[in-house]
C-alpha cells in the first residue's frame, strides 16, 4: 500500500513540475505583438500586458481591443507553413478568396469514388418503398 501511495505522490509532483514548466514557457512567449488563442477560442494579437493586474489587452479585430485575464491565454499561435505535399491552384483568383487546393473537391462536387447516376444499376423493383406516395 505504501509503495502505491509513494508512486502516486511521485507522479503528482512530476505532473505539477511539468505543468509549471509549460506555463513558464507560455509566459515567455507572451509578448506584445504575438498572435494568441484564448481558452474560449478567441484569436487575437497581444497589444499590451499589465503585470500588476494580470490583464492583457488583446486586439481581436482592427481597432477592437478587449481586456482579458492573463491566465485565459491558452497558447501562442505559430504561423503555419504550407508543406510540399499541398499544391495550390495558381489559376485561382486570389482576390476572390484563398487559393484552392488541387485535388480537394469543392462543396457538392463528386469525387472519383462516388458512383454517378449512369454507373448505378437501375432499380428493377416495382414494389413501393417506404415514404413513396
Amino acid at each position: 500500500m505504501l509503495a502505491v501511495l509513494a508512486l502516486l505522490v511521485f507522479f503528482m509532483f512530476r505532473n505539477g513540475r511539468k505543468r509549471q514548466k509549460d506555463t513558464l514557457a507560455l509566459q515567455s512567449k507572451m509578448v506584445a505583438g504575438a498572435d494568441v488563442m484564448t481558452n474560449f477560442g478567441l484569436y487575437g494579437t497581444i497589444v499590451a500586458i499589465d503585470e500588476e493586474e494580470n490583464k492583457v489587452a488583446l486586439e481581436i479585430a482592427p481597432g477592437t481591443i478587449v481586456q482579458i485575464h492573463r491566465q485565459t491565454i491558452a497558447r501562442v499561435v505559430e504561423p503555419t507553413v504550407a508543406g510540399d505535399d499541398i499544391v495550390l491552384d495558381k489559376t485561382a483568383d486570389t482576390d476572390a478568396g484563398t487559393p484552392t487546393v488541387i485535388g480537394e473537391p469543392e462543396y457538392g462536387q463528386r469525387t472519383e469514388f462516388e458512383p454517378t447516376t449512369d454507373e448505378v444499376a437501375p432499380d428493377t423493383d416495382t414494389e413501393p418503398k417506404k415514404g413513396d406516395a
